[in-house]
């Protein structure tokens, strides 16, 4: 038969309010070291630290507190305020349910009690403990008071004025002019940080990684930033931007397809290589389809174009005229056999000498 006489809260809780001075929990389960304001003494003399029993956190049940699944451990650091209960009467088994947050007045007195030993929180005094990212502080003329360092950083490091691809205007071999495709720029989207206390939810850690989940009236956004300042942004328009702080790199095992509804626009500051077919499968082809009113236009403004087949055919099939304008020489090797077929007339005009060498020359065989 199962004993009732006996349980935790039975004749009721005993609470208590206290500071984390300890979170290294040499068996990896979450727990906290928390010196108990009416509990133990401010005298780390009297009793260290290492000394104070190990309090038991309180998870929400997105954390199923088995096999690793869910939120673990807790975000909690040395310095935080918290609160809970004890689960025994001799107030050696503390239980942790949630943070108290509040107004950070002095910085960590390392040498006492109910402070940070280490004397890295509070990282601000002067301040609330709420993130500054939602609390967006400003002053009566609308000015921010202590903006987000991060916020800061994003604002300094925005990319503008981006060139994209330039084409000259030139005239054709057969003096018709092919029209220009100047460059123009693009800049990177303004920061759409807009924040009115309390619709933005901040999720900030230690080293400074942050996720904002903003629903601030006409300013609902969401914000993922790596502390190197990787980050992706979602505007209030739906937009999304993509800041990759250092290399990217996309892997696919399968099928990839993009559809674009607009322009593209790729500006790329060193080398572009493209490999099709890297196994050397049948008909595993690059296919460039133009639609109606559109050209291909390819310039190098210093340097070559090379074309070149290791094995198979170049085929240039035109279907209106073919125009070859040469400001050198023009030079053609052919190992095999020559031939051209004119159906009209075939006129050619040669201002210096003309040479025609070989084994045998026939006029009208």
């Amino acid at each position: 038969m199962t004993d009732t006489s006996n349980y935790m809260g039975r004749s009721g809780f005993i609470w208590y309010t206290g500071v984390v001075e300890d979170r290294k929990d040499p068996q990896y389960l979450g727990r906290v070291r928390v010196r108990c304001v009416g509990f133990h003494t401010q005298s780390k003399a009297d009793l260290p630290t290492a000394d104070l029993p190990w309090s038991q956190v309180l998870l929400p049940v997105t954390s199923t507190g088995i096999s690793g699944l869910g939120q673990s451990p807790s975000f909690l650091v040395e310095g935080s305020w918290v609160m809970g209960y004890f689960r025994d009467t001799d107030c050696q088994e503390p239980i942790v349910m949630g943070t108290l947050p509040g107004y950070s007045i002095e910085k960590a007195a390392t040498t006492k009690g109910f402070y940070d030993p280490n004397g890295v929180y509070p990282k601000n005094t002067q301040e609330v403990d709420t993130n500054r990212l939602a609390v967006n502080l400003k002053d009566e003329d609308g000015n921010e008071i202590n903006p987000h360092l991060s916020l800061t950083l994003r604002r300094l490091s925005r990319i503008i004025g981006v060139a994209t691809a330039d084409f000259d205007a030139t005239t054709a071999a057969d003096s018709s002019e092919i029209v220009a495709s100047d460059s123009d720029t693009w800049d990177q989207p303004a920061i759409p940080y807009a924040t009115l206390y309390p619709y933005n939810h901040v999720l900030e850690t230690e080293s400074g990684h942050i996720k904002e989940y903003d629903d601030t009236a006409a300013g609902e956004r969401i914000h993922e930033r790596h502390k190197s300042g990787t980050s992706y942004e979602i505007d209030p328009s739906g937009s999304l931007t993509d800041l990759i702080k250092n290399d990217h790199y996309t892997v696919v095992t399968n099928n990839d397809k993009v559809s674009i509804g607009g322009q593209s626009d790729i500006s790329v500051e060193g080398r572009h290589k493209l490999f099709i077919n890297k196994s050397g499968a049948v008909n595993n082809n690059y296919d460039i389809n133009v639609g109606e009113n559109a050209n291909i236009n390819v310039m190098v403004n210093k340097g070559n174009i090379n074309l070149v087949t290791k094995e198979g055919k170049i085929n240039l099939n035109a279907g209106g005229d073919y125009n070859v304008k040469v400001a050198g020489n023009y030079t053609m090797a052919v190992s095999g056999n020559k031939t051209e077929t004119v159906s009209g007339t075939k006129t050619s005009n040669t201002s210096g000498a003309v040479v025609h060498r070989g084994k045998t020359i026939d006029l009208n065989p």
